[in-house]
């Protein structure tokens, strides 16, 4: 799968935090094999809508979507983890 566009917010939320460079590994990791153990990637509650998250580092998260029509993944939203 690929990795479609991601959004300028998206973008900007993680150039302004520092962790582009942690981004890009992780997206790499996703892109060639989402069940990378470092992604440690969970579907959320609730389990209908398909949203899953990966780790970014300890305490980022991206929220992303699978879009097996388009074989691409989505990606959301990168937001802090909760605890």
């Amino acid at each position: 799968m690929t990795i479609s566009s991601i959004d300028a917010q998206v973008q900007e939320y993680v150039s302004r935090r520092g962790l582009t460079s942690k981004f890009a590994k992780q997206l790499g990791f996703l892109e060639s094999n989402p069940r990378h153990p470092s992604l440690n990637v969970e579907l959320l509650e609730p389990r209908n809508k398909g949203i899953y998250s990966f780790r970014v580092d300890r305490k980022y998260r991206t929220l992303f979507i699978f879009r097996p029509d388009k074989q691409a993944i989505e990606i959301l939203a990168v937001t802090d983890h909760y605890k």
